[in-house]
């Protein structure tokens, strides 16, 4: 896998013993052993109907060759296909995902078969092999394609996806906050031949790069597990109703001991790196879920519901945003994720509060806008989805350097002041301030 982070390599210095050039490329598909017809192959049956028999879930865990090994090595589980969800671009590669030009992320399809295992075992299994408390990727593997995500298939896997999110908060097995997102399934796409069951063709590379990410050392650590497959085995009830989680090596399958606040995990290298750096890794907009209708009417303002959900306008001169001067970052009123700085604000003398650029351009998508008889580039929140503005040409006064405006209603945006950044969890853009 690519995007290794250098403090992680400086704490692992296995990786030299175990190949550092094998972690570095990681999932790398070499193209003489890929064939057209067997990646067709693999995605005609990624597609096909499942047997009423059967159930499927798909989770999101880093690297999804071991997220796949995890779940194939379970009984009950009939398939587990490599690839990629929760993006919005059709037919994304590898190599877009894995860059990171897209807003996919590597994912496995599971199918399984009820009556020999249930899904809140397969939300067991999904905990035991990967951290939980990190938002930024897995392990050595850093970025959005490596985010944590359980995606249902329905309201009962929902429902009980959130209650074994829960319990394991509850647990104490974890000094931080559990962050994996949970969300609705869409489309998946299945990787190329290469990547299916690469920990059975590959055996030797795989043990390598499982245990050379971090992966395993944590894994181990954590939860006594050899590989993150074996699991106790919980009833419906048990897991549904918030059960303390299980380790699979206390032998008589009782709960295990909380872990200490948090020292043995702490001495390691990795755990010091990841408390410091939390605050970067577990953002406040991380677990969004869109409210419902009702809900979202009682938090808006009628302004700010009509300008997000009905892609309405404030009226010229509305907001009181227009003439704000101070420092700080504007975010979604609806999902608090980060849209833009009041660095690239500007006075444009249009009547909208206007900024050159976004803060992070993966939270901000454009789309082209055909109403009022006109072609216009519309931006809406990537998370919440929520109708902002327009971007626009700038050839005014004062010159910005990107030649564009963004111009952007008030009622769609919170602002929140520089001194208040770190308080409300957003300290990653506080060193832009100081």
């Amino acid at each position: 896998m690519t995007h290794l982070r250098s403090n992680v390599a400086l704490a692992l210095p296995a990786l030299l013993v175990l190949g550092l050039a094998a972690l570095l490329t990681g999932c790398s598909e070499p193209q003489a052993q890929v064939t057209a017809s067997s990646d067709a192959a693999t995605q005609r049956d990624a597609d096909a109907p499942v047997p009423d028999s059967l159930k499927q879930a798909t989770f999101a865990g880093g690297c999804f060759w071991c997220t796949e090994a995890a779940f194939q090595k379970l009984d009950g589980v009939t398939r587990a296909v490599s690839g990629f969800s929760g993006g919005t671009s059709p037919n994304p590669t590898y190599d877009a995902v894995a860059g990171g030009q897209t807003d996919y992320a590597e994912a496995v399809q599971v199918t399984y078969d009820p009556d020999a295992i249930t899904y809140e075992r397969l939300l067991t299994a999904y905990w035991h092999h990967m951290d939980p408390t990190d938002a930024g990727g897995q392990f050595a593997d850093r970025g959005s394609q490596y985010r944590p995500v359980i995606f249902y298939h329905n309201a009962r896997q929902q429902r009980l996806a959130k209650q074994s999110k829960q319990a394991l908060a509850q647990s104490g097995k974890f000094s931080e906050p559990i962050v994996v997102k949970i969300q609705p399934m869409d489309r998946f796409y299945a990787a190329k031949a290469y990547h299916q069951d690469y920990y059975k063709k590959n055996p030797t590379e795989y043990k390598r790069y499982y245990e050379g990410s971090g992966r395993g050392p944590f894994v181990r650590e954590t939860w006594g597990d050899a590989d993150g497959s074996a699991v106790t085995a919980t009833s419906d009830a048990a897991t549904g109703e918030g059960a303390t989680m299980q380790s699979a090596s206390s032998g008589g399958g009782g709960p295990s001991a909380p872990r200490a606040a948090p020292a043995a995990h702490a001495a390691t290298q990795q755990q010091a790196t990841q408390q410091a750096t939390y605050a970067r890794t577990a953002p406040p907009w991380s677990d969004f879920e869109m409210p419902s209708d009702a809900k979202l009417r009682e938090r808006l303002t009628d302004m700010a519901y009509r300008v997000t959900q009905e892609d309405g306008t404030e009226p010229r001169g509305y907001s009181d945003l227009l003439d704000n001067k101070r420092a700080g970052i504007y975010v979604d009123v609806v999902s608090g994720e980060p849209l833009y700085s009041s660095k690239a604000k500007f006075d444009s003398n249009t009547g909208w509060p206007s900024f050159y650029e976004p803060i992070d351009e993966k939270y901000v998508v454009e789309k082209e806008d055909r109403s009022l008889g006109m072609v216009r580039t519309e931006v809406r929140s990537k998370i919440a989805d929520s109708h902002l503005g327009h971007v626009f040409d700038w050839n005014g006064t004062p010159e910005v350097p990107t030649g564009k405006r963004h111009c952007i209603n008030g009622a769609a945006l919170e602002f929140i002041p520089a001194d208040q950044l770190e308080e409300r969890g957003y300290g990653m853009y506080a060193d832009d301030f100081d």
